[in-house]
């Protein structure tokens, strides 16, 4: 028998695919749509950093005004409209109601102040874990490479001392000692990490000299960055990875696990072609293993990370020359 299952940030998952954090996964309709495809968790959209201080920064400007106790407020008694933070744990409560399989709460930060509070009331709303979606901009001049990498480490000491359940790290390429940091953040308080964010790329209208959107979805030429850093890091972690970005295809997906990952995060693939999709990279894995005999994905698994191949240095090679000199 063909077993897909794995573990990811401690969870049993029954297959290595996560559908992630986006506009897919912030309604039942197609959480549930996820979960009949045969995703084996989902990661909710993210609700981000200032949409909780700012709700929260209003809620207490009221209660000064009301001349109420501040130090006695229990935000979340309160009732307002439009209330996001409210939304996001309903989301969480009726996922949780809909599905079976697990459910990654998420929140897009960039400090460790005030919106910390939150974690709390996700892990009782039910989610079984919570993703930090975090990114400080390489373009700040105002702080140091050292103060920027620190931040990560204030955000994970303070949601890890007021929730239970796995927190993991979805972050960016921009380190000047990238697997430094992945080995430094797998060493913390966490028990995942993805492999990367992806981000707004910008690009130019001339005829209207606008900055508009380009690249929304990713493309299978962006699978080499986070395959070669799974490959690097695999072997040299003490937490779980999850790939992201560029994975369109059942191959992509055993190229991942054989590079060391736990699972992968797609989205873009299934705005193109549909949660029918996840079907179809399942049936490539089973095909897989059965034609190479094997039984468990930890059996393959990580084979052709940066230990085990017979030449490791190509994972770290940054240049052509092979190609070019013979040209």
């Amino acid at each position: 028998m063909i077993d897909i299952s794995t573990t990811y940030a401690g969870l049993h998952l029954k297959n290595p695919i996560i559908v992630g954090s986006s506009s897919l996964t912030n309604k039942i309709s197609t959480i549930l749509k996820a979960e009949k495809s045969g995703a084996a968790a989902v990661v909710l959209k993210s609700i981000f950093e200032e949409e909780i201080t700012n709700e929260f920064s209003g809620i207490l400007a009221e209660a000064d005004r009301e001349s109420r106790h501040v130090i006695d407020l229990d935000y979340f008694d309160y009732k307002i409209k439009e209330n996001n933070i409210q939304n996001y744990l309903n989301l969480i409560k009726e996922a949780k109601a809909a599905v079976s399989i697990p459910i990654i709460a998420s929140v897009n930060c960039v400090s460790s102040h005030e919106w910390t509070f939150f974690a709390r009331e996700i892990e009782k709303a039910g989610a079984d874990a919570l993703e930090l979606n975090i990114f400080l901009s390489p373009a700040d001049t105002t702080k140091t490479s050292e103060s920027k990498e620190e931040v990560y480490f204030d955000i994970i000491r303070a949601v890890q001392t007021k929730i239970k359940i796995p927190i993991t790290i979805k972050m960016s390429y921009y380190f000047t000692d990238l697997l430094g940091m992945i080995q430094r953040l797998s060493k913390s308080a966490i028990q995942g990490i993805v492999l990367f964010n992806r981000f707004f790329s910008p690009d130019i209208d001339l005829e209207t000299n606008q900055i508009i959107p380009a690249n929304i979805y990713s493309t299978p030429s962006e699978l080499p960055t986070s395959l070669r850093w799974i490959a690097i890091s695999s072997p040299k972690v003490s937490c779980d990875l999850a790939a992201s970005t560029g994975i369109h295809s059942g191959q992509a997906l055993i190229k991942q696990l054989l590079a060391g990952a736990d699972a992968v995060q797609i989205a873009s693939v299934l705005y193109k072609d549909g949660f029918e999709v996840i079907g179809e990279m399942l049936d490539d894995l089973r095909l897989y293993m059965e034609r190479h005999d094997y039984a468990k994905i930890l059996h393959f698994q990580g084979l052709m990370s940066q230990k085990y191949v017979k030449h490791p240095s190509v994972y770290e090679r940054g240049q052509f020359m092979r190609y070019f000199s013979e040209a």
